[in-house]
């Protein structure tokens, strides 16, 4: 059964535990620097720019490694003391898909061994990927350094070609070889949450001993809710400053706009609401903030068209990634966040919204199930049908009682959740890797530092 890891430490007899003193963080397709909600950055990337700040608030300095997307990116940018983010050059800084990045893994893997390679030997104490991509740079880097490898997937192409949404695109044969590969060699896998970790062990026979769950987080001082009886009076204030109607209802959907994240859902559902209970839908403002991504590049007005075809172009706003202080106000602005994906391996969107006091209307998959307690802090729909999802609005719009008692059920959930607890999971995750390392390495048994063959790349990675 996978670990659980709660940021509650442990000990181990009398002997302390290694705690490592720096570490290689691994994002290859997408920077920590990037605005989420657009191209390829989202959730991973709020994932490690939090645990990185939070792992060197407690004295562990990181370094990530990331793709350069421009020829004027300097080789080092300090994101906060003690985060290093490195650009490794490989291949065309623009126009290259994360479809083809299997083709620059040798030569961002070269990169990365050249800045370890500067230093004296024993640099880093462990390296962390996330994605299969930088798993399998991390693969290579960790036979080369004689460190432990923790990986996070983030997302399994598994998962994802079981749940596609209609005219979506399965991921390849390749990335399906290139995880199971991995999840063989790592030392540690990572889980968001239980539900991942029985994806990993069921669907790619992964050692329950290496699986450790540890649940992300959410800034709980950037996403508060409204001080106590002043919700309403904060609700106008921030519609106004965000251009959106003061008085009515108000859903949001934040996130990237491709067919996996389901916004198009979120459509159709406000066209069944028109038909099936109009005084509301006459209320209702919905915004959509966020940029195309993925397989939505195909057809970035997509969205825009299908409100149209719909009739209900007028009801929906359509906005950019909100940045600073605009996606809190976002989330308090609104009455409900819908997130209607069809796969999240955590969904932070949802935590987000309900740290802000914003109950949240989520599809009952993957790890949503976890970010909201449903009929406490928010309501989950089994599937995607437009009548279902229309139906719950409408319920739940239509009562403020209900909403107001889901808005406090909110908070209590999210204050469950801080990144600091995550990045206290991950360091003893890390302690158990090295701990687990460096007893292999006493014992002599073949590990990293003793004969294993290198990494085997999978197909369309050579």
């Amino acid at each position: 059964m996978a670990e659980s890891h709660t940021g509650v430490g442990r000990q181990r007899g009398a002997q302390p535990w290694p705690t490592p003193s720096r570490i290689a963080t691994l994002s290859v397709h997408t920077s920590p620097l990037h605005q989420p909600g657009i191209g390829d950055a989202g959730g991973m990337n709020v994932y490690i720019v939090e645990v990185a700040r939070r792992l060197a608030d407690a004295g562990v300095e990181v370094e990530i490694f990331t793709r350069a997307t421009a020829s004027d990116l300097p080789p080092v940018v300090e994101m906060a003391p003690g985060v290093l983010v490195r650009h490794v050059t490989a291949g065309p800084f623009e126009g290259l898909a994360k479809e083809e990045l299997p083709g620059q893994l040798c030569c961002f893997t070269n990169g990365v061994l050249r800045a370890e390679a500067a230093h004296p030997p024993g640099h880093y104490d462990l390296i962390h990927s996330h994605y299969w991509l930088s798993g399998h740079v991390g693969w290579l880097a960790r036979e080369r350094w004689g460190v432990p490898l923790v990986h996070t997937a983030h997302t399994l192409a598994k998962v994802k070609n079981s749940r596609l949404a209609e005219g979506d695109r399965p991921e390849p044969k390749s990335r399906v070889i290139g995880e199971e590969q991995l999840v063989a060699e790592a030392d540690r896998l990572v889980a968001n949450t239980a539900v991942e970790a029985r994806d990993l062990i069921a669907r790619y026979a992964a050692d329950p001993d290496r699986v450790a769950v540890v649940e992300p987080g959410v800034d709980l001082e950037r996403f508060r809710p409204a001080p106590a009886g002043s919700a309403a009076a904060r609700r106008i204030a921030a519609r106004r400053r965000l251009g959106l109607p003061e008085y009515g209802y108000v859903v949001a959907f934040v996130g990237r706009i491709q067919p996996l994240k389901a916004p198009d859902v979120l459509l159709h559902a406000v066209a069944a609401l028109r038909e099936r209970d109009p005084l509301v839908a006459d209320q209702l403002t919905v915004v959509i903030a966020g940029g195309p991504s993925g397989s939505g590049m195909d057809r970035p007005t997509a969205l825009i068209e299908l409100a149209a075809s719909l009739g209900i172009g007028d009801s929906i706003v359509f906005r950019p990634p909100c940045t600073g202080d605009d996606l809190p106000e976002l989330y308090r602005a609104a009455d409900l966040v819908a997130v209607p994906s069809y796969t999240e391996s955590f969904g932070l969107v949802a935590l987000e919204a309900q740290a802000c006091g914003t109950p949240v209307v989520a599809a009952a998959v993957g790890g949503l199930v976890t970010a909201v307690r449903d009929g406490r802090s928010g309501i989950l729909v089994d599937g995607h049908d437009p009548v279902d999802w229309a139906r719950t609005l409408s319920g739940l719009l239509a009562a403020p009682g209900r909403r107001a008692a889901l808005a406090e059920g909110a908070v209590r959930h999210a204050q469950n959740f801080s990144w600091t607890r995550t990045a206290a999971g991950l360091l003893e995750v890390y302690r158990d890797a090295m701990v687990e390392h460096r007893s292999r390495l006493a014992s002599g048994l073949p590990g990293e530092a003793e004969g294993l063959s290198s990494p085997v790349l999978p197909a369309g990675i050579r």
